[in-house]
């Protein structure tokens, strides 16, 4: 660890011998009421604690940030939206520590229970939202996707979720991780609601269903386990039988390559972001998160400059592989949400494995919904369509073809 002028550590550790405790999905329970009319009239939702709530404290699972922040004046601006639309605000949900993580275990606050195969854990750092989802206490949730964070747990819970393209909502009011890579998305338990959520926050869906294909890419299904691989089997057949046919393509991108360029552009975003609160105020962050918070820190600006060019190109190579109209299909995780016990070393080697998957959306900015086609080993895998920039509708669409119910 590095010292400061005060002899201080930047960044401490805590660690326990013993599993995450069980936590209940929501950080807070309460009621906010929404406009009398709208298109999700009668339907609940809750927000990831990242999302501001006028007069409540943001806590953003950390209690060190909790300390030191006042609650806002006003809500985030997508709940704002939500609510003139006509949904119901019933509480906020857990996320991992300042959501840079990608497991679903909080050390402060413990692991929500993950509904779909309750032996593991949610992923995160959706992690509260997805549990709420999947146990019905809401129809939908507000969540946010970095590196994964929407993605992930929506697969390991067995639910529909939804990475947008960049920029396309607001984070107004929205705690940032990093801003280049940081959007909202939702999580559900069908596509059609899904879309129902979509069309009320991105509009009307008026320009109908565009020309579209399906292809896949034989490197990137090989980052899933044999039997994960195998689990999503159907998933494609079924592509091919309802949608359209799959063609094969190479993107032309080194997975392992993208996801350092990823974790470097990130940390450095994360540092920017909070450094200067962590050399502040010292909070002591759980294992893994204390880790990549140090890392941060020690990200030099060569190693920026670098993942930034290396983010050009793959930018380039995708667009060129996969124009607008052409969807990419892959498996959103490697394998099943590891299990409530796991060594950190254990959840360590997860996370290296799922951000090769989940780099291609967040380098690009492009939208990837997943939808649960697929189980393995007793437990939830997703099934991941990635579309282009500014084609989330269709996407929605497609996803509802494929996954109606």
């Amino acid at each position: 660890m590095g010292d400061l002028s005060n002899g201080q550590a930047a960044v401490s550790v805590l660690t326990s011998p013993a599993p995450p405790a069980v936590a209940d999905a929501f950080v807070e329970r309460f009621v906010v009421e929404p406009a009398p009319q709208g298109a999700l009239r009668g339907l609940s939702f809750a927000a990831k604690d990242l999302f501001d709530v006028a007069g409540r404290l943001t806590g953003c699972g950390n209690p060190t940030w909790r300390a030191t922040h006042a609650p806002p004046q006003a809500n985030a601006a997508l709940i704002d939206h939500l609510l003139r639309a006509g949904a119901r605000l019933i509480g906020k949900t857990r996320t991992d520590e300042m959501a840079y993580s990608i497991e679903g275990c909080n050390f402060h606050e413990g692991a929500p229970r993950n509904p779909a195969a309750p032996e593991r854990l949610t992923g995160g750092s959706s992690s509260g939202a997805a549990s709420a989802v999947a146990s019905q206490a809401v129809d939908f949730a507000l969540g946010t996707d970095t590196a994964g964070s929407v993605r992930v747990p929506a697969a390991w819970c067995g639910l529909v979720g939804i990475r947008p393209t960049h920029g396309r909502l607001s984070v107004a009011g929205l705690t940032p991780l990093a801003p280049s890579f940081d959007t909202a998305g939702w999580l559900a338990r069908s596509a059609s609601l899904m879309r129902k959520v979509g069309v009320a926050l991105l509009g009307e869906d008026t320009a109908g269903l565009p020309e579209y294909s399906l292809v896949r890419d034989s490197s990137i299904e090989s980052r899933a386990t044999p039997a994960c691989a195998a689990a999503l089997g159907p998933a494609f057949e079924a592509c091919a039988a309802r949608l359209s046919a799959i063609g094969e393509s190479s993107l032309g991108v080194d997975l392992d390559a993208a996801a350092e360029c990823l974790r470097i552009l990130q940390a450095n975003e994360v540092w920017t972001a909070h450094g200067q609160w962590v050399e502040t105020h010292h909070p002591r962050f759980g294992p893994g998160v204390a880790e990549r918070f140090e890392a941060a820190r020690m990200i030099t600006p060569d190693r920026v400059r670098e993942a930034a060019r290396q983010r050009a190109h793959i930018v380039a190579r995708v667009d060129g592989a996969l124009p607008p109209g052409r969807i990419l299909c892959l498996p959103t995780v490697a394998g099943p949400a590891p299990r409530r016990d796991a060594s950190p070393e254990q959840l360590q080697r997860q996370r290296a494995q799922l951000l090769p998957l989940t780099a291609l959306a967040s380098l690009t900015g492009r939208p990837q919904i997943t939808l649960p086609l697929g189980r393995c080993d007793g437990a939830p895998v997703g099934f991941s369509l990635l579309g282009w920039r500014n084609g989330d509708l269709a996407l929605l669409r497609i996803a509802e073809q494929l996954c109606p119910s």
